[in-house]
């Protein structure tokens, strides 16, 4: 018998080089930069992205009692509300120091805030300084949009001034834009007496309205900062919050502030018109005195008679 042939060892093939892996893993590296950059720039506009998705999600569970702290410098307090709050507790929202609110009544040319006529109602019968807001649509006439807003709210001595809210981007020519702006604020301040207050905020102001309206009260949201980059002298009101909590309200609102106290704020309401001067009594004309009539004998003449001679 021959001896049994030992078994010839074949070269181990080399394994299979893999370089996907090594873009893969340069793809994450780079991508997680990339979001950290991201992050860095826009963490403020981003938190406020989550937060605003959270509480979309959460709002079954809110019960309406839930509280933002009011923001500490500032003595006046106030909302602005439209139907997408839903139903609203005014008194609950009074007790809890909101000393004014802004109301939604219409949008555009045709759109009519469906909870316009109700918060309006119970929002002046808890006490609470109030005011109506038109959303500007950019690419409708401006006088239609005024004409609108006119027809729908019924201001009143004591109430605060109408305003325009002018935000929407969605328009070709911002020369067009600012003369329907101003069509809509100089028609609105003939029918009601009052120089209306323009609201917008703080990117939109700075790219296409400032230095344009600046005979009118700025009312300015501008959000994430400790107080707004205008000066104070420029805007009236800051509306610091679009995510605050009032109890009386059951989701989110917008929180603002007044720059002053509540009796400069009570000064800006619409005055009572001036009353009629009170006609001066009528003087009664005095008769004259009746001539005596001459008594015989006397030497006065009487009319249409010649002197007796003696």
């Amino acid at each position: 018998m021959s001896p049994l042939a030992s078994p010839t060892l074949l070269p181990a093939s080399p394994r299979p080089r893999r370089p996907w892996r090594r873009w893969a893993l340069a793809g994450l590296l780079l991508g997680v930069l990339g979001a950290g950059t991201v992050y860095y720039r826009h963490q403020r506009q981003l938190n406020r992205y989550v937060r605003h998705t959270w509480a979309t999600l959460t709002s079954r569970y809110l019960t309406g009692h839930e509280k933002t702290p009011l923001l500490a410098g500032y003595s006046v307090h106030g909302i602005d509300v439209s139907a997408y709050q839903g139903a609203i507790d005014w008194p609950e929202v009074a007790r809890h120091r909101v000393r004014f609110a802004f109301i939604k009544a219409s949008e555009g040319a045709t759109l009519r805030d469906p909870r316009f006529a109700r918060n309006w109602r119970e929002a002046r019968g808890a006490g609470i300084l109030s005011g109506a807001y038109h959303y500007f649509q950019p690419n409708r006439d401006g006088q239609e949009q005024a004409e609108l807003f006119i027809s729908l709210v019924p201001l009143a001595p004591g109430d605060l001034p109408p305003v325009l809210d002018v935000e929407a981007a969605r328009f070709h020519d911002v020369a067009v834009l600012r003369r329907e702006v101003r069509q809509w604020l100089e028609l609105v301040q003939a029918h009601y007496g009052v120089p209306p207050i323009l609201y917008t905020n703080y990117g939109f102001y700075r790219r296409y309205l400032a230095g344009h309206f600046d005979d009118f009260p700025l009312w300015l949201a501008h959000y994430e900062v400790a107080r707004p980059s205008l000066p104070a002298t420029r805007w009236i009101i800051w509306q610091h919050s679009d995510e605050a909590y009032v109890p009386g309200i059951r989701g989110t609102v917008d929180f603002n502030v007044f720059q002053g106290s509540y009796g400069a704020l009570e000064a800006l309401r619409l005055a009572p018109p001036p009353a009629a001067p009170r006609a001066a009594p009528k003087r009664v004309p005095t008769p004259p005195a009746a001539k005596k009539a001459a008594r015989p004998g006397s030497s006065h003449k009487l009319p249409g008679r010649a002197t007796k001679m003696a």
